[in-house]
């Protein structure tokens, strides 16, 4: 009998590994995204990139190398780091990336990048879940790349890793969407409390059920509210889109818009360290891009960024916008009223 329990102990390991091996893990899904018009059906999205456990802090030139970013500037615009930032710096954890997206079939991919060239010993696993952070699963790959085993991958194939994204306005409003991978933890209400959204958003943009549903490394698209502004239609960058504690540069790098949470509209200024010839002058009248005035106590005028266009030369537009103070001075007074009442529990019954 004992010569026969040895093989029946190695079965029952084997089906252990073997059902360990099939059990499904989280995946990165497809991310809904019907925009169809030219112009709508793509735009620049963001990534979240965190390396895996285990594995060397990554410098901001890894990640740009890793997901073939244009330029250096980029990264650090859409982490809001200072232009000065080396790219021998090391990456912050998350690291947004921003990426151009297509939407295409109702679901929206990365467009083109990033790109992954297979070297000896990797598998597609390893790839989706070691070097992008389960951003993507094997799955993805293999079905973008018309891979029919997985297994079989030769060293110098160039793979496109297409990490879910969308376009789409949540809500009527247009946003930034985020590509997030919830780590061990996290919760959908912290989530929206961290990104300024809502529970009921997430929720529903991701088409979940129940909250607790949530798992570890769930990749979830999480729409950032951007900052309104006075680009014109006829702008090249009238889809200009900036989140929240990020700021990015168009018009040639001539310009760096940033957005704020305390007025939600663009701040556009002239980028610093850029040479002035080649970028024209920006101004309305007499002022200058990024530069204010105030006409009464009440009133502010400020010049403000409208885009540029590249029709018969390249320009830069302005135009004078003008923000009532008192009024949101006001507004901002009784919202801090209202929370000191709330606070000491002031309500409305009786």
């Amino acid at each position: 009998m004992a010569r026969l329990q040895l093989p029946v102990r190695l079965v029952a390991c084997f089906l252990l590994l073997a059902a360990a091996a099939l059990a499904p893990a989280a995946r990165a899904g497809r991310f809904a995204c019907n925009a169809t018009a030219p112009r709508a059906s793509t735009c620049q999205a963001l990534v979240s990139y965190a390396p895996p456990n285990g594995t060397a802090a990554a410098t901001l030139a890894h990640v740009r190398e890793l997901f073939q970013l244009r330029s250096h500037r980029a990264l650090l615009a859409a982490n809001g780091l200072p232009l000065s930032t080396p790219p021998t710096a090391p990456a912050p954890t998350p690291l947004r990336v921003r990426l151009p997206c297509l939407c295409s079939g109702g679901a929206g991919a990365t467009f083109q990048r990033p790109t992954y060239r297979i070297r000896a010993g990797d598998t597609l696993d390893a790839i989706a879940r070691g070097v992008f952070a389960g951003l993507v699963t094997f799955q993805d790959i293999a079905a973008a790349n018309n891979v029919s085993d997985p297994n079989k991958v030769a060293v110098g194939q160039q793979l496109w890793i297409p990490v879910p994204c969308s376009c789409d306005p949540v809500g009527g409003e247009p946003v930034v969407h985020y590509t997030y991978v919830a780590p061990a933890g996290s919760s959908v209400a912290g989530i929206a409390q961290e990104f300024g959204t809502t529970e009921e958003t997430i929720l529903a943009v991701n088409r979940m059920h129940d909250a607790k549903s949530l798992v570890a490394g769930q990749v979830l698209d999480v729409p950032l509210r951007a900052c309104g502004s006075t680009i014109s239609n006829t702008a090249i960058d009238k889809n200009l889109r900036v989140p929240n504690g990020s700021y990015i540069l168009t018009a040639n790098n001539c310009v760096m818009c940033g957005c704020s949470s305390s007025t939600w509209q663009l701040d556009c200024q002239p980028t610093q360290g850029i040479s002035s010839s080649a970028c024209p002058a920006a101004k309305c009248g007499e002022m200058f891009l990024g530069n204010t005035s105030s006409p009464s106590s009440c009133e502010t005028t400020k010049c403000s960024y409208a885009g540029y266009t590249n029709t018969t030369s390249f320009t830069i537009l302005a135009n004078l916008t003008t923000s009532n103070v008192c009024n949101l001075l006001g507004c901002l007074r009784w919202r801090s009223r209202l929370t000191l009442l709330r606070r000491s529990g002031w309500s409305r019954r009786g």
